[in-house]
């Protein structure tokens, strides 16, 4: 086999659930290692990446020798040392952006903001070929002009020439039916071949992907009285058939029934008629009144959330806080059709998760997990500028992969850190 014909190595060192590691994976990496702090994301994104090595540890604690360790038994676990010659080809990943989101306050001095300079302290030491960084457009903003400055600087200092100028990508360009902008920060090791930056849909008879095309074909969660109480339920074959006679061509590349050659990913065992992530929102008879009464597009006044639009791409969906700023769920928001709000799958649908992937059994945390990916599609074709850049020939993938089970979708945060066995901290 020539040396050329490989899976190049990744590692993802903000990992959370894994949208960004399914994109990058789908361009045809294996993702080798995921870093998580938190033991409830942890424990989902194991569960959909048996494949990948998982560290639940604060990142700022972890050094490059830590991860070449895990690396190595990474390389032993899956066979993978005959053919791996021991280089990163990318390291990735998206620093929490709380402290540059213009949502919130943009705080130059908020603590959150050291973690993007933790993502250049493990690119120094790993010396990956390529490096991709997501954050905020708010980190591209004059407040914080001179953090993006040092941070570009001290990654030249290591031996990286940046991709400029830097670029704000919107996923509603890339296929993602959401209206998304993201920052991303390109780095190439000095000596390799360049990447750029993927070029949008711009063409005048470009149509962005709809609510329509991502939503339309899921049945409405109030007719399945189980939903009240779990979040998954078992379709009949009509129910099914139904659900296929409705689905568009970007959900039957969801859910496999349409060949994407584009996608690289490792197929999974899946159960197609599990209807998953998919509990039930109890909203009061005046909350739906009010539902009921608000045109597609528009804000219902008393909650200010916004019903969608068959016709257009979702506005941008929000993760709600972590533990340490008040376990608030985002807002969520109306569904087109139905008085309700939107359940994790059909949020996961706007994100372009495939049906497969599963999010943690509760709302608060599967809309966080959700919420703060990076939409696999959008990661996808960052990737691909790699692959290129790498010359590579990839190999279709023939391994399919089990899911992990189905306990750790429901673990609370004491039972995921004692999983993980994580710090004290996590249990106070």
């Amino acid at each position: 086999m020539p040396d050329f014909y490989r899976r190049p190595v990744a590692i993802d060192l903000f990992a959370g659930a894994g949208g960004f590691s399914l994109g990058i994976e789908q361009a045809g990496f294996d993702v080798a290692l995921a870093v998580e702090h938190d033991p409830v994301h942890a424990a989902v994104y194991a569960f959909n990446f048996p494949h990948s090595k998982v560290i639940c540890a604060d990142i700022a604690k972890l050094s490059g020798l830590d991860i070449k360790q895990a690396l190595s038994e990474w390389a032993v676990e899956h066979r993978q040392h005959s053919n791996w010659n021991g280089e990163i080809d990318l390291v990735f990943g998206g620093p929490p952006c709380q402290g540059f989101s213009m949502i919130g306050k943009r705080l130059p001095n908020d603590a959150r903001n050291n973690l993007v300079f933790d993502f250049c302290r493990l690119v120094k030491e790993l010396q990956p070929r390529y490096f991709v960084m997501e954050n905020v457009p708010g980190l591209c903003l004059n407040k914080h002009s001179s953090i993006l400055e040092r941070l570009m600087n001290e990654f030249e200092v290591a031996g990286y020439k940046l991709t400029e100028p830097v670029q704000v990508l919107n996923a509603a360009n890339f296929g993602v039916p959401q209206k998304r902008r993201r920052f991303f920060l390109l780095g190439t090791q000095v000596g390799a071949v360049a990447i750029d930056y993927p070029c949008p849909e711009v063409e005048a008879s470009f149509q962005p992907m709809t609510v329509k095309d991502a939503i339309a074909d899921l049945p409405n969660l109030d007719d399945f009285t189980e939903l009240s109480s779990t979040d998954s339920i078992q379709l009949t074959s009509e129910q099914l058939y139904q659900l296929h006679e409705q689905t568009s061509a970007y959900v039957k590349k969801l859910r496999g029934m349409m060949s994407d050659p584009s996608d690289f990913a490792y197929p999974r065992y899946w159960n197609p008629q599990l209807l998953t992530s998919s509990i039930q929102t109890q909203h009061t008879e005046l909350s739906i009144e009010r539902f009921k009464n608000t045109p597609m597009g528009k804000l219902e006044p008393t909650s200010r959330l916004r019903r969608l639009n068959w016709d257009k791409p979702c506005h941008t969906l929000r993760a709600g806080t972590g533990y340490e700023r008040g376990s608030y769920t985002s807002p969520r928001p109306i569904h087109p059709q139905y008085p309700r709000v939107i359940s994790v799958r059909e949020a996961a649908r706007l994100h372009s998760f495939p049906d497969w992937f599963r999010f943690h059994a509760t709302k608060w945390h599967g809309f966080r997990q959700v919420g703060n990916a990076v939409p696999p599609l959008l990661a996808r074709v960052i990737g691909s500028q790699i692959i290129a850049a790498l010359a590579i020939e990839l190999p279709v993938p023939t391994t399919r992969l089990e899911l992990g089970n189905t306990k750790v979708l429901k673990f609370t945060l004491v039972k995921a850190s004692k999983y993980w066995n994580a710090p004290k901290h996590f249990f106070d």
